[in-house]
This record gives structure tokens, C-alpha cells and sequence, in this order.
């Protein structure tokens, strides 16, 4: 789906950031694992978190069969900035990944919040000659960190 998955937790995961994305002035983070430049709290209007080049998030379930990660309104606190956002980074526990989209169904963190989205990679748009262009809408790139959760 024009992800990108890494298998493990980055050693450092602001430098990691800054190689992947150098052109980036302002990394987002909804997670406790690293700081960001910005917190979505800080975007008051929906609209202002198109000024976020990467936003990072945890999502709390992901679907090996879709390659899907669900995210929700208390992951991202601001809906907008998994869209809006140039490119987003989302951290995963692998021991939350289920099998497929009938047990994902039955998830608390799908069926128990007011907004929830599977979101699988980029955007792709074919024409008739099926040359495949990313993105053809949303999110420039989407990377995958398998990263167990942390006890709160």
C-alpha cells in the first residue's frame, strides 16, 4: 500500500526523524515516546494542522490481513492531523496486531469511541494503463514502527 514498515524502535528515534524526513520544520508527536516540536493541543482550529510536516501517533490496533492501523479521536486528540499532516509515522504494539478486519470489528478501541479510521498507507490513484500514483490524496508517506507499549 506504499508504507513503510520498520521492525523495531529506532536506538534514536529523533535522529531517525530527521533522516527520514530533513526537510521537516515541524514533527508533530501524540505520543509519550518523543516530544516533538508540537503537541496537537496546540492546534486550536482543525485547519491549522495542515502546518505539520510529520505527525507522529500510536495506534492501538493493527490488522495483518488489511495491513490497516486504527486510529481514533484519543489517539490523535485532533482528527485532522493524520490527514492534513505531509507525512505521518505511527507507532504500533505488535502484540496488537489481529489476524483480520471480522476481529478488528470487535475491538474495543473501534467499537468503543466516537470516531475511528482504518487507515491503510498513501493514497493510490490508477489509471487505465495502471500506473499507480501515491499520493493521490491525504498523507504524502506512511511508516509503521513496531514499538511495544509502554506501562502507564
Amino acid at each position: 500500500m506504499a508504507g513503510a514498515f520498520v521492525e523495531k524502535p529506532p536506538t534514536d528515534f529523533k535522529a531517525f526523524l530527521r533522516e527520514r524526513f530533513p526537510d521537516a520544520k515541524n514533527i508533530c508527536s501524540a505520543v509519550p515516546e518523543y516530544k516533538g516540536d508540537t503537541k496537537p493541543d496546540d492546534y486550536l482550529k482543525w485547519s491549522d494542522a495542515a502546518q505539520i510536516d510529520v505527525c507522529v501517533v500510536r495506534s492501538p490496533m493493527g490488522i495483518a490481513e488489511t495491513g490497516s492501523v486504527l486510529l481514533s479521536e484519543e489517539d490523535l486528540r485532533v482528527n485532522t492531523i493524520a490527514f492534513l499532516a505531509h507525512d505521518i509515522v505511527i507507532l504500533l504494539n505488535p502484540e496488537a496486531i489481529v489476524e483480520n478486519v471480522h476481529v478488528a470489528y470487535r475491538h474495543p478501541a473501534l467499537r468503543e469511541k466516537a470516531y475511528s479510521v482504518l487507515m491503510t498507507g498513501p493514497s493510490g490513484s490508477a489509471d487505465i494503463g495502471g500506473k499507480t500514483v501515491h499520493p493521490a490524496q491525504g498523507v504524502m508517506t506512511l511508516t509503521v514502527i513496531l514499538w511495544p507499549q509502554q506501562a502507564r
